[in-house]
C-alpha cells in the first residue's frame, strides 16, 4: 500500500527524542504537518539527547513540516494552548498520537517499588492523565470534520510484570482510555487504538546497553527502530476499514503483518505474545 499524507495534521506528544521522535519522523515523510510537543529546548535539558526543534528540523528534511511547541503535559494550561494554537493555525487534527511519558531513571533498577523513588509513580500524571487531557482537548477539533485516529503508545508491560507496579498500572490505563475512548468516539468515525511497541531502539535503551553489554547483548538486533510503529500508524490511518479496528489493543508487530509492513532495515519484526503474552479479553458490555 502506497501511504501519503500531505493533507494530514498531526500531534506527537513527548517527542524531543525515542519513540515519539521516531513516529513523527516516520509521519513526517509521508508529508504530514506534526505538531511536536516535549520539554527540551536545548540539549543538556535532559540527559538524553534530543530536543522539540531537533524533531521538526528532522521532519523538514524528511519532506514534511514539523511545528516544535514547548509542552510541560503535566501542566493543563500548556496543553489547552498546544490544542488552542492549532485550532487556530489549521482548525482541525486528523492523528494524535498519545506519546509522553515520564520515565525515571529507577524504572529498569530490579528490586521491589518500595525500594525505589516514589516519584516512580508520577507516570500516572505524565503518561496517563495527560493522555487523557490531550485526547479531551483534541475531540472537538476531530469531531467536526467526522474523521480521525487517536493512537496510544503502549507495551506488553501492560498485562506482564515488566519495570514494577506504576508502568504496569500506566499501560493497562492507557490501553483501557483507548478502549472507553473509542465507545464515545465511535458515532462521529474517530477510531482510537493501542499499540504495543516491542522493544524499541531509543537513545535510552543506546544508554542502558552502554552500561551493562552483557545483559543487553543481543537486543539492538531484534528491536524495532521507533519509526516503524510511525509507519504503522500511517498504515492504520489510511486503511479504509480503520474504524472496524477501534477499540483494539494491538501488538504491533502482528498489525503490521496485516499491512504487508517491515521495519526500515527490512526486518519483520517478531511478536513477543509467546514470552510476554498478549492483550487481555475485553468485554463488549456498555453501563452508561
Amino acid at each position: 500500500m502506497n501511504i501519503e499524507l500531505n493533507d494530514v495534521v498531526a500531534v506527537v506528544t513527548g517527542a524531543s527524542r525515542g519513540a515519539g521522535k521516531g513516529i513523527a519522523e516516520a509521519l513526517g515523510a509521508l508529508g504530514a504537518t506534526i505538531y511536536v510537543t516535549g520539554r527540551s529546548k536545548q540539549e543538556g535539558d535532559a540527559p538524553l539527547p534530543g530536543t522539540i526543534y531537533a524533531t521538526a528540523e528532522a521532519i523538514d528534511a524528511a519532506g514534511g513540516t514539523g511545528i516544535p511547541v514547548v509542552c510541560d503535559h503535566a501542566d493543563d494550561a500548556q496543553v489547552e494552548a498546544l490544542f488552542a494554537q492549532i485550532k487556530r493555525d489549521h482548525g482541525h487534527i486528523d492523528i494524535l498520537v498519545n506519546n509522553a511519558t515520564f520515565l525515571h531513571d529507577e524504572l529498569i533498577v530490579k528490586g521491589p517499588f518500595w525500594e525505589k523513588s516514589a516519584a516512580l509513580v508520577d507516570i500516572l500524571d505524565v503518561g496517563l492523565r495527560s493522555s487523557y487531557i490531550a485526547t479531551r482537548l483534541a475531540a472537538p477539533l476531530m469531531l467536526e470534520q467526522r474523521r480521525g485516529l487517536v493512537v496510544f503508545t503502549s507495551s506488553f508491560g501492560a498485562n506482564c510484570y515488566m519495570h514494577g507496579a506504576a508502568y504496569g498500572a500506566q499501560k493497562a490505563g492507557t490501553d483501557k482510555f483507548a478502549r472507553d475512548m473509542a465507545v464515545d468516539f465511535k458515532p462521529f468515525d474517530v477510531a482510537c487504538v493501542s499499540i504495543w511497541m516491542g522493544m524499541l531502539r531509543t537513545e535510552r535503551s543506546r544508554a542502558a546497553m552502554d552500561q551493562a553489554p552483557d545483559a543487553y547483548a543481543g537486543f539492538w538486533e531484534i528491536a524495532e527502530t521507533p519509526q516503524f510503529t510511525g509507519q504503522l500508524i500511517a498504515h492504520l490511518y489510511r486503511d479504509p476499514a480503520r474504524m472496524e479496528k477501534t477499540g483494539g489493543v494491538y501488538i504491533g508487530a502482528e498489525l503490521a503483518l496485516e499491512y504487508d509492513l517491515k521495519d526500515t532495515d527490512g526486518k519483520q519484526p517478531v511478536s513477543h505474545r509467546e514470552m510476554l503474552g498478549a492483550p487481555p479479553e475485553h468485554h463488549p458490555a456498555i453501563v452508561d
